[in-house]
């Protein structure tokens, strides 16, 4: 039983990468207007009614699984030592989710360069950003002690969130050339220092 529903989930997984990458691609090169449910399903050797078991709509398939696992978020901000300061937490905790991405350069570099050409697909982008960003403002809560209305852990949620996004967006406009890894660690490194003004050459 254990075989069997191991090999059901490894087949429901890579139908649903399979759909994503193939929706990707087809909006890349034809434009998201352009490109229908039916003619993902068919490009992807699935039917519509397969599609719908596992996206709701096209846009959601071109964004694909960008949802943070929440349970490995709260679990890895719990573990980071208790007297680090919350923006090196939030780095520490971020570490695996910006290396899973990383390693997947080419697809991630290619979704967000899509992201970028069809505005419609940002909005989405942005709505999972915010329901991440209120898992870690709560997990930040609990870790300093501080009432759920207190305004700084949603502060540093969605501050440290929009600092990702915007290093993904330079990572993929420059087709990840520089490391993913550098470029948080960067932009973390200056939301420590309070964000000076870079010097001029």
């Amino acid at each position: 039983m254990t075989i069997t529903e191991g090999r059901r989930d490894r087949r429901k997984r890579q139908t649903r990468a399979t759909l994503s990458l193939t929706a990707l691609r087809m909006v890349a090169e034809h434009g998201l207007d352009h490109v229908t449910v039916d003619e993902i399903s068919e490009a992807a050797g699935v039917s519509p009614r397969t599609f719908f078991n596992y996206f709701t709509c096209k846009d959601a398939a071109v964004i694909g699984d960008v949802m943070v696992d929440e349970e490995r978020l709260v679990a890895r901000l719990t573990a980071v030592p208790a007297d680090l300061p919350v923006v090196a937490v939030l780095r520490a905790a971020f570490a695996e989710l910006v290396e899973d991405v990383q390693a997947d350069r080419d697809l991630w570099c290619l979704r967000m360069q899509v992201v970028e050409r069809n505005p419609a697909l940002l909005s989405r982008l942005v709505t999972i950003g915010v329901r991440n960003e209120r898992t870690i403002t709560a997990a930040i809560a609990a870790r300093l002690g501080l009432p759920d209305d207190h305004p700084y852990p949603s502060l540093v949620a969605a501050v440290t969130g929009a600092a990702l996004r915007a290093c993904l967006g330079q990572w993929a406009r420059g087709d990840g050339a520089r490391p993913l890894t550098t470029l948080v660690d960067e932009a973390f490194a200056a939301l420590a220092a309070g964000l000076p003004e870079p010097r001029r050459p």
